[in-house]
């Protein structure tokens, strides 16, 4: 059965970014964009990693995709069927480590891998807080999307982590969608989102009111989330990356991702360029400086 990223639901929601194009020999999704101020076409993978269903197949799709595009970036599901040199055949101009997401091994015991810092802060936590599983995800849009823009706002994101309301009214209607909420008072002060593909599941998004920080909610979800995992069968977890490109050192967010993984996998950058001339007509006319970034006349698209 077909769920979470690898769904074309989850492709569609993210629409107003791309258009999404099906891989069909191996069961993945990009979205082709327009490139500002041209005629011509790139793709991107969809955020925040880029899954196939059948791997061995992916070097087939991307010499059909080559005909419509310039180039293609993607960033690589952790968890793919590939080798080093299986990416370099398939994307030839740039594959590269780009982060370490934070694993989990289901087949331990929570106790035996969680920080003891993060266990206790769960336990009290769980003093104030209710923990459930949401039974229709998308019947609590309303609370995600508050919890969610207190986030954006925060932070300042922007780009296509900012979502959209209509984004994740798709989103929580995928297929696989798992998601968890923190209860205090009757009111939602946490939520977690997870895709469900295979014998694993992937970390997705997480927001919480500022009360909802105040209380830990972040651990207990994380706890709750984890042992249901693994009561249900799962195999692995995938927390995603800290913050910013690259090997995160000792970021909050890294920090506490850490706490809960029982290891590491590396996610590659890779890039592909189809068309050099389009390519290099399109850096020349921006006056690009010299860059490692990829595709190079996009510099700057998500500051």
């Amino acid at each position: 059965m077909i769920t979470g990223y690898l769904h074309p639901q989850y492709a569609q929601s993210l629409s107003p970014f791309g258009v999404p194009l099906e891989l069909v020999r191996s069961e993945g999704w990009v979205l082709q964009r327009s490139i500002p101020d041209s005629a011509f076409h790139d793709a991107m993978g969809c955020y925040p990693i880029f899954c196939c269903g059948n791997w061995p197949q992916l070097e087939a799709d991307l010499e059909d995709l080559a005909a419509g595009l310039v180039c293609l970036s993607v960033v690589t599901d952790p968890f793919g069927e590939y080798d080093p040199a299986f990416l370099q055949r398939c994307f030839r101009d740039v594959v590269i480590p780009f982060k370490e997401h934070f694993i989990i091994d289901l087949s331990r015991p929570l106790e035996t891998f969680a920080h003891p810092h993060h266990r206790r802060n769960a336990r009290k936590a769980l003093r104030e807080l209710q923990i459930e599983k949401c039974a229709c995800p998308a019947d609590f849009l309303d609370s995600w999307t508050v919890l969610y823009r207190d986030l954006v706002t925060r932070h300042a994101i922007s780009g296509i982590t900012a979502f959209s309301r209509e984004s994740f009214a798709g989103q929580l209607r995928v297929p696989g969608i798992v998601a968890f909420r923190a209860i205090h008072n009757d009111v939602t002060v946490g939520m977690l989102l997870w895709y469900e593909q295979g014998n694993r599941a992937y970390y997705h998004l997480g927001a919480y009111s500022l009360l909802g920080y105040d209380l830990g909610a972040s651990f207990a979800l994380f706890d709750f989330s984890i042992q249901y995992f693994a009561e249900h069968g799962f195999v692995w977890l995938n927390l995603g990356a800290g913050a910013g490109a690259g090997v995160s050192g000792d970021s909050g967010l890294t920090r506490f991702k850490r706490g809960w993984s029982t290891g590491l996998r590396t996610a590659y950058f890779c890039g592909r360029v189809f068309d050099q001339t389009k390519y290099q007509e399109i850096v020349n006319v921006r006056h690009v400086p010299p860059t490692n970034y990829f595709p190079a006349y996009r510099l700057g698209e998500f500051v």
